[in-house]
């Protein structure tokens, strides 16, 4: 578990699912938000999560199942879940996914706090790379990977507008 301060108010970042998970922990609403922005920035609007792509809707319909292989660290602020990060681990390496803070909490470092568990979750599992994928247009995001020690490397992905990143350590 690591905690931070946001304006005064405890973050706490804990792997999910938590022991005692209350009937909604809030991590499918933030993945329902996150996949409904990306879609919009994308050009392709929908209004619901209902209305996702596939494999969108199957994350916020079930996230326990679609990331199962997967760690998923959540920061909350008291009760309220505010963000979510999940790191896919492989052999040797890891890729970050997901990445996400309610927007009215951000600006507050949460998103660094975030990564920042990420990437020593990843460390004590053996990854020496930590590997992820942004949209082109997401500067804020591809500069808050930057100040972490990320950089641009070739894509992996077939998909245009994609920006490729790694962490060694």
């Amino acid at each position: 578990m690591l905690t931070g301060m946001a304006d005064h108010h405890e973050v706490v970042i804990t792997r999910w699912p938590f022991r005692n998970p209350p009937a909604d922990d809030g991590l499918a609403g933030l993945l329902a938000a996150y996949h409904l922005q990306t879609e919009k920035e994308k050009g392709k609007p929908v209004a619901e999560a209902a209305g996702l792509p596939e494999r969108y809707r199957a994350e916020v319909a079930d996230p326990r199942s679609a990331f199962a292989s997967d760690v998923v660290l959540v920061a909350s602020i008291g009760d309220d879940t505010v963000g979510c990060v999940v790191l896919a681990p492989a052999e040797g390496w890891a890729e970050i996914k997901r990445l996400w803070v309610s927007p009215e909490m951000r600006g507050r470092g949460i998103a660094s706090s975030l990564l920042e568990a990420a990437l020593k979750h990843a460390g004590g599992t053996g990854a020496r790379t930590v590997r992820l994928s942004v949209w082109e247009w997401r500067t804020n995001a591809i500069s808050l990977y930057e100040r972490a020690g990320f950089t641009v490397v070739d894509s992996w992905d077939p998909r245009p507008q994609l920006v490729c990143m790694e962490h060694k350590d």
